[in-house]
């Protein structure tokens, strides 16, 4: 039952939202535009803010279920378990030749449903890096070494290595990131040359 569970869960997060956005209503391929990755943050960047909002609020619900499968279904597997099941379709989709998105709307939606202190220590940490250096890829990185410190105070400490290795995990979907940030390419959010990616269309 517990695979059962998982697998669905990570068909779940396969679903590509931001792909299917911009085929449907903008008649492009999200991947071939602004950072190329199939997610919430570039969807704003080129499609818009009404674009973003669909694709945040259906990445983040798609997980959000997926994390709840255990609860609807009766199972005793974590619902956390789930939830990164989830993730992982989020970020190698199988229905989008496993070209996805970053991992963070899709780890909101399973935090939420899983440990509502945990994302509240995680997204609190997203924003302020944000805030605080500009760069949105910072703030993505920083989830899971907030994650990875929370887990120290989780009674039993039995998810450190879970952690960890989700930590390493974003460190691994934004190498890209890391290498511009290194060249001195990657803009920050409040780049006006930003703006040039964004593609207007009337649909």
């Amino acid at each position: 039952m517990d695979w059962f569970i998982l697998a669905a869960a990570y068909l779940l997060g396969s679903i590509p939202t931001a792909l299917l956005v911009g085929r449907l209503f903008f008649k492009i391929d999200i991947r071939d535009h602004g950072s190329k990755n199939p997610g919430a943050t570039n969807t704003l960047r080129v499609l818009g803010k009404k674009a973003a909002i669909i694709v945040l609020l259906i990445d983040v619900g798609k997980a959000m279920l997926a994390a709840a499968l255990p609860l609807l279904i009766g199972s005793d597997l974590n619902p956390l378990y789930s939830g990164l099941a989830a993730v992982v379709g989020h970020c190698f989709p199988v229905f989008a030749g496993f070209r996805g998105g970053k991992a963070i709307a899709a780890t909101a939606g399973a935090l939420i449903i899983s440990d509502i202190p945990m994302f509240i220590t995680a997204y609190l940490t997203f924003f302020a890096i944000i805030f605080i250096t500009k760069y949105v890829f910072l703030g993505s990185i920083s989830v899971g070494a907030a994650l990875f410190v929370y887990s120290f105070f989780i009674p039993g400490h039995t998810e450190e290595i879970v952690f960890a290795l989700f930590m390493l995990f974003l460190i691994y979907l934004h190498r890209s990131n890391l290498q511009n940030f290194f060249d001195g390419t990657e803009p920050k959010i409040n780049d006006k040359n930003i703006k040039k990616d964004r593609i207007y269309k009337t649909k």
